[in-house]
């Protein structure tokens, strides 16, 4: 019997049982020495443009150290165990330029949905043919999902071509994948996040998932590199990040991570190199709700630290799967008991019924993976850090590599932790990469709709199976790396506030120097253009819904 039907049938309310269940059986916060000071509450960065996850429930504004910024540019803290609201963590399912140029945003994912490639010039191209019958591929249907055209890797459901203009898709249990309509792309993940992307005043609105979103306007000009802001808005929390663009394929713009400082030098080698001992480091997740959900069945710290990047690796995957379970929370799509303990109905009561251990998914050869990728980067910061505007230096972004390409092309990076919803197509059915799962790149050039070929390392229960090969915007690849760099910057942080407790070795300087370019302030009507947003959104869906149904077209 389905959770839901199980839970409002025993109690008549699913959120009380799932409190009831939870503590009446805490073997599902596997045991773990607790620190003395976990990281529930760690404290915030020191720099705007280097976003966090923020302290939940609750995050608090923070000043900037000097020269650093205005205090009023962020409000984020960072730490696994209290990763509740992140921005960049919202950034994957839409990108394109300020003049909405949104590559594939018709597609699912923003780029494999509804089929049809958007570009400045309002043509459609790729995916769909507007005017093939419903269900039916035009010639060059590639989806925004695969490169080569290969039938396995076309969303199930069929096309709707709006009256007015636009189209939308409709997966085959009538629900709305995507709708392109008047400048406004939305898209519905499998387990129901939305993205929604539209071009407001010059300036490129996103809102993403149940939390927040971001609203993007061009920003400055530094040393041939253009730059351009983000104001995110999640949780009511504001704060800003800057990005340098890449045009590449004939495509502009993708976005790399800017970073607004960088520790000094010495910090990085200390990170990078081997640690004198392996470190056993407790790190007090036992009451925390999202490891007593993934903790059986997904995932588990590694036992000992031989350096900075394991350590940082578990912060990072922590962090992620906070967010993931949060977002499953505010979706109500959570079962809170994970995939070891089925309920059991009987008699008119609950029980639990314990199946045999499962092997945890996130393995230690994938973590492996992930913490080398993350000794090159804090190997490319030491790097830039070493160059420094005092030097007169231009800083490399933090990339292995220069040139045009993003930076999620550098052959350096091939392991991508997902952060944001996306759905893909994997041998003809839908299916669902969340936040936490890992994928790796296994091909180097984007196909004619900008995707890559992925397969899937690592995935919770309700996602695409692990060892299952999908394509992937080269927009989300590159989110997907920006996150990354930005959680590394967080992990510093972490190690810089508490090395030389909790086992962990005393570390050198870790004072920190000015990046790329500084943070702006916020963008003051943020808030308002993503609310404002969310309301044409609504009333677009409700439309394309009367429409589909009146024309036969089934839209839910």
């Amino acid at each position: 019997m389905p959770w839901s039907t199980l839970a409002h049938s025993a109690f008549g309310a699913r959120k009380f049982l799932c409190a009831v269940l939870l503590a009446a059986f805490p073997v599902l916060a596997l045991a773990q020495h607790k620190n003395s000071s976990p990281p529930a509450k760690p404290a915030p960065a020191p720099h705007a443009s280097a976003p966090v996850h923020p302290s939940s429930p609750a995050p608090q504004p923070h000043s900037n150290p000097a020269g650093h910024g205005p205090t009023t540019s962020t409000a984020h803290t960072g730490g696994p165990g209290s990763m509740g609201s992140h921005g960049p963590t919202n950034m994957s399912n839409a990108h394109g330029n300020t003049n909405s140029n949104m590559r594939g945003a018709t597609n699912a994912n923003m780029h494999g949905g509804m089929s049809a490639n958007t570009h400045a010039a309002g043509s459609m191209t790729g995916g769909h043919n507007a005017n093939a019958p419903a269900g039916h591929p035009g010639p060059a249907a590639h989806n925004g999902l695969n490169g080569h055209g290969a039938p396995n890797r076309t969303p199930p459901g069929h096309q709707v071509a709006l009256r007015g203009g636009g189209t939308a898709h409709i997966r085959p249990n009538g629900q709305i994948r995507s709708i392109n309509r008047n400048g406004m792309q939305i898209q519905h993940g499998v387990h129901g996040g939305r993205t929604i992307v539209s071009t407001h005043n010059g300036a490129r609105v996103v809102t993403t998932g149940h939390n927040g979103g971001y609203v993007q306007r061009n920003y400055v000009v530094r040393n041939g590199h253009t730059y351009v802001s983000r104001t995110y808005v999640v949780n009511n929390v504001t704060y800003t990040s800057v990005y340098r663009s890449y045009s590449y394929g004939g495509h502009c713009c993708y976005y790399g991570y800017a970073p607004a400082y960088y520790y000094h030098p010495v910090y990085y080698g200390w990170a990078y190199n081997p640690w004198p001992a392996p470190v056993y480091y407790g790190w007090g997740w036992n009451a925390a709700p999202w490891y007593g959900y993934y903790g059986p069945y997904y995932y588990q710290p590694y036992p000992v630290y031989p350096s900075a990047a394991f350590w940082i690796t578990d912060w990072m995957i922590a962090a992620s799967l906070q967010t993931a379970y949060e977002a499953s929370v505010q979706a109500d799509t959570l079962d809170p008991l994970g995939p070891d303990f089925p309920l059991v109905a009987g008699l008119g009561r609950i029980s639990v019924a314990p199946q045999a251990s499962k092997n945890v998914v996130l393995s230690k050869e994938v973590k492996d993976q992930l913490a080398e990728e993350i000794k090159t980067q804090l190997a490319a910061d030491q790097a830039d850090a070493s160059k420094g505007k005092a030097s007169g230096g231009d800083y490399g972004n933090g990339e292995a590599s220069g040139g045009g390409a993003p930076p999620a092309l550098d052959p350096k990076w091939r392991v991508f932790v997902v952060h944001n919803e996306l759905s893909v197509v994997a041998d003809g059915d839908e299916c669902a990469l969340t936040e936490g799962d890992v994928i790796k790149r296994i091909s180097d050039s984007p196909d004619e709709d900008n995707n890559l070929d992925v397969k899937v390392l690592a995935s919770k229960k309700d996602d695409c199976a692990v060892g299952k090969e999908v394509a992937v915007a080269l927009d989300d690849l590159q989110e997907m790396h920006n996150h990354f760099r930005e959680q590394i910057t967080g992990g510093m942080q972490e190690l810089a506030k508490k090395n030389g407790t909790g086992g962990l070795p005393k570390a050198p300087d870790t004072g920190t120097q000015d990046g790329e370019v500084a943070a702006p302030a916020p963008d003051s009507n943020a808030a308002k253009a993503l609310k404002d947003q969310q309301s044409e959104a609504d009333k677009t869906e409700a439309d394309v819904k009367q429409e589909a149904a009146s024309s036969g077209g089934g839209a839910q």
